[in-house]
């Protein structure tokens, strides 16, 4: 039994209770009574065009206020007191998941300048451990970062960014201690090991010059987040000094700045969704000025690198939807000079290229999988690694070395652990220097199966879908089914193993990745119908995808579960309001959720950048479309599933207002008696936890959440 009380603490309804029994099943019988927190409503009258949005809980946005944290603080009392009868069974799952991972692990070491750089993990340790040796393996181990000191006594932890001097003498390194993308500048001097701190602090990317004095790094504007300059510093002086060698003042666009791999150049980057520029200079003048590779030329975007006396264009002028390459002189680097390489293909998308001293290699996509194509400058080779599977996802790795025949590449599947290789591209050998490890002795990757199937959207296109599952598995629609999506900015979900994920497979769950529009599976038009004026497609893919999985009996509407963050979050909350009966559980993970309202904000980190794949809702017919599609504007009095949200309270990319005032108005509006749980990580951002093991327990707490819903509690 429990007796229970409620109150107001700065206008929230705050449920509390006094647990008197313990056992799992009066723990059970408790959660019935618990009165979920009642958000204030405060009217809100936003207009545009005409149009009038009551938002009632607008007010949610004023960080740090008493009444926004005491909303946040009865949620996750909420949270805490529903999930208390699963909480062992979680715990469980967390030591579970944590004793398949080799807690001493390393990696494969990579040879850069003349040392062999590693990173390592010692037993118990939350963070890496990064080192190097010179000239061999067998060299004494000089430790450039131990990250478990660097974090103590921080909740939150992120070494960011590292850069080694040519020289090797100094470390330049970036840390983020709040978990909101605001990194501030350190040096190391690696022979004495003293740390300066420059002052320097929104940072983004950075890079030596050749002189071993000169640092260029991007800079954030400090309200919106935005990439916006690029800095020169002098090692050693007053960062008040520091000189403003670009600033990028269009809204729509980043810049970065990075070396290339042959050293001789130091390379600013402009991009926006459909639009890139580059300027470049002699990274032995880090003074002088820097050339306009090729003026920006709205839709036109390319990225470049160096070999010997040309630059190679990865491009998609002259409508090459799936890109090309082309090279051109460094002495003349216009557009018009460009000569072709690899045309476009029209089947084929061209990812990356990584360039050796006697081949160029190609990362393709032919049908939504990986290829990975080997060239010789000399023209006597041109092939392609054999890959046998439909679930499978291949790239090239750490190739920083310019002058070798050792092609370093990754292998993973649903069901295959992730390989590192190295393919000799001489001698044809290949060698696998490390398979990751999955400890505890119950892991067979022959005891589960994977496979590629194609659902039907409503306007006829075939959308790809890739599943796992343990073998023996019966499709007679009782089997619980997870279905992940994501969908846009072109990000494309690979399938790769997972060993957290064995924690469903072996409890009898099917999952699947949905590579629905939006992503660039299937090439570049891909990623077009699935934007702008087209998004709804990311959303009636996913739904034709349950549809189709559930036709085909791999599981049931009262089986299936939907799993999204970020703008996968958003279609999490898009499926949540147009079939929400074709779900018993939805997970939606620092959803973006409040579309209109964010994207009229200018203010909000990242939004006016994000005009190229939403639209501008400036705009009436943008406008119109985003609040026909926005979850946050499209909540109705109706019956929604299961449903777990979460947040971070310093995510700088989907502000924790968006899921908060969501899950308030779907408290308000919804007809079922449901789950709907909202947990905030009150010490994290949008990635979540940073510790190596401590983001296990956002795993355990979802994973728990699902298999509770399943009856599943062993």
């Amino acid at each position: 039994m429990k007796t229970q009380r409620n109150f107001l603490k700065n206008g929230v309804l705050v449920a509390t209770s006094i647990i008197l029994l313990t056992s799992c099943n009066e723990k059970k019988k408790e959660t019935m009574n618990v009165v979920p927190p009642k958000a204030p409503k405060h009217e809100k009258i936003l207009e545009k065009f005409a149009d009038k949005r009551v938002d009632n809980y607008f007010w949610m946005n004023q960080r740090d206020s008493p009444e926004v944290l005491a909303y946040l603080e009865a949620e996750n009392q909420y949270y805490q007191q529903m999930t208390a009868p699963t909480k062992d069974f979680e715990n469980r799952l967390f030591e579970e998941m944590k004793s398949r991972i080799k807690e001493d692990d390393s990696s494969v070491p990579y040879k850069h300048n003349g040392y062999w750089y590693n990173t390592r993990y010692e037993q118990g340790g939350e963070y890496p451990i990064y080192s190097r040796r010179k000239e061999s393996l067998e060299a004494p181990e000089e430790i450039l970062f131990n990250v478990n000191e660097m974090a103590k006594g921080h909740a939150f932890y992120n070494l960011g960014g590292m850069e080694i001097s040519p020289d090797n003498k100094w470390a330049a390194f970036s840390v983020d201690t709040q978990g909101r993308n605001i990194f501030h500048l350190y040096f190391k001097n690696l022979e004495t090991g003293k740390v300066t701190q420059t002052g320097i602090k929104n940072i983004t990317g950075f890079c030596w010059a050749n002189d071993n004095k000169t640092l260029f790094y991007g800079l954030k504007n400090p309200q919106t987040l935005r990439s916006e300059k690029i800095m020169r510093h002098q090692r050693g002086s007053d960062s008040k000094n520091d000189v403003e060698v670009f600033h990028e003042k269009d809204e729509l666009y980043r810049t970065f700045v990075y070396t290339t791999k042959s050293e001789k150049y130091i390379i600013i980057g402009s991009e926006s969704t459909t639009t890139s520029e580059y300027q470049y200079l002699s990274a032995d003048n880090p003074l002088g000025e820097f050339t306009i590779f090729q003026p920006r030329t709205k839709g036109l975007e390319y990225s470049i690198s160096h070999y010997q006396d040309y630059f190679y264009i990865l491009n998609n002028a002259d409508g090459a939807t799936n890109f090309k390459l082309d090279k051109t002189p460094i002495t003349n680097t216009r557009k018009e000079n460009w000569k072709p390489v690899i045309p476009h293909r029209k089947e084929v998308r061209l990812e990356d290229i990584d360039i050796f001293k006697d081949y160029l290699v190609v990362t393709e996509r032919d049908n939504g999988l990986n290829k990975i194509r080997i060239i010789r400058w000399d023209g006597t080779q041109d092939e392609y690694l054999p890959f046998d599977n439909e679930t499978y996802t291949a790239y090239t790795s750490t190739n920083l070395d310019f002058d070798t025949d050792i092609l370093r590449y990754s292998y993973t599947s649903l069901t295959t652990p992730r390989s590192v290789i190295d393919y000799n591209m001489k001698t044809k050998i290949q060698e696998v220097k490390k398979e990751q490890e999955v400890l505890g002795g119950k892991f067979d990757k022959n005891n589960y199966t994977s496979e590629r199937i194609w659902a039907t959207a409503d306007d006829g296109e075939k959308i790809p879908i890739s599943i796992v599952y343990r073998k023996g598995m019966e499709r007679n629609g009782n089997n619980p089914f997870l279905l992940y999506g994501y969908g846009s900015y072109g990000v494309t979900i690979d399938p790769s193993f997972s060993s957290i994920r064995l924690s469903l497979l072996d409890r009898g769950f099917i999952f699947a990745i949905a590579h629905i529009r939006g992503s660039e599976y299937l090439g570049r038009e891909w990623y077009e119908n699935g934007k702008f004026l087209k998004k709804k497609n990311t959303f009636t893919d996913f739904i034709a995808c349950a549809k189709h999985v559930i036709n085909q009996k791999y599981t049931s509407p009262k089986h299936l579960y939907a799993m999204g963050g970020s703008a996968g979050g958003l279609l999490m909350g898009a499926v949540a309001n147009m079939a929400p009966k074709l779900f018993n559980g939805i997970i939606a993970q620092v959803p973006f959720v409040d579309v209109v309202t964010t994207m009229l904000d200018d203010s909000i980190p990242l939004t006016t950048g994000e005009y190229e794949e939403w639209g501008n809702p400036n705009e009436k017919i943008y406008y119109d479309y985003m609040k026909s599609y926005s979850p946050y504007d499209n909540v109705t009095k109706k019956q929604y599933p299961n449903m777990l949200i979460t947040t971070g309270y310093h995510d700088s990319q989907v502000q924790y207002w968006e899921p908060a005032k969501w899950v308030a108005l779907l408290r308000e509006l919804k007809t079922d008696n449901n789950l709907l749980l909202f947990h905030i990580n009150m010490d994290a951002g949008h990635s979540g936890s940073s510790g190596r093991f401590e983001s296990l327990r956002e795993d355990a707490q979802e994973y728990a959440f699902l298999l509770n819903l399943e009856g599943i509690d062993k």
